[in-house]
């Protein structure tokens, strides 16, 4: 009766945290059942991380188990908590947002200047002035250092 049944055990110390890969894309998942993991903090680097790499492995068959947080998405209880992990992490992106938004609100009333510098536009006059002079703008660009693509732009926007 043993014979119907195999077990194998695979051991693999992945301090990167990309294990979740070899198992995805590396082919350790199409001949696994289950996945058992020590800490679910050693799976994924965000509970939306996560959340992605346990509905990937739904989708191949596998089932998930991490043993310190006793949870085995293979029960209906285990999938009910990975239910409420995705509402956590819902819960997690909202409140990134608003942090990210408030950071340029306040960025901005403290008159900080957001966005790449304009480096090129600052030199505007310079490049018309030195066209006008006859200079090709190959020959701007090294002079006043900026890049050709910036002198073209600076002398189309000229024309418009």
């Amino acid at each position: 009766m043993l014979s119907q049944f195999s077990l194998t055990l695979s051991f693999y110390c992945d301090l990167s945290g990309t294990l979740y890969q070899l198992v995805l894309f590396g082919g350790l998942g199409k001949n696994s059942d289950v996945v058992l993991v020590w800490r679910l903090d050693r799976w994924g680097r965000s509970v939306t991380d996560l959340l992605a790499t346990l509905q990937e492995l739904e989708h191949l068959g596998v089932g998930f188990v991490s043993l310190t947080e006793a949870l085995d998405l293979t029960t209906p209880a285990g999938r009910a908590m990975a239910a409420l992990l995705s509402v956590f992490a819902e819960f997690e992106r909202e409140i990134l947002g608003e942090r990210v938004r408030a950071g340029l609100a306040h960025a901005r009333q403290n008159g900080k200047q957001l966005g790449r510098p304009a480096t090129a536009a600052i030199h505007a006059d310079k490049v018309r002035k030195l066209r006008r002079s006859g200079l090709s703008k190959s020959e701007i660009a090294r002079r006043l250092n900026i890049g050709r693509t910036s002198v073209r732009r600076i002398l189309i926007s000229e024309k418009g």
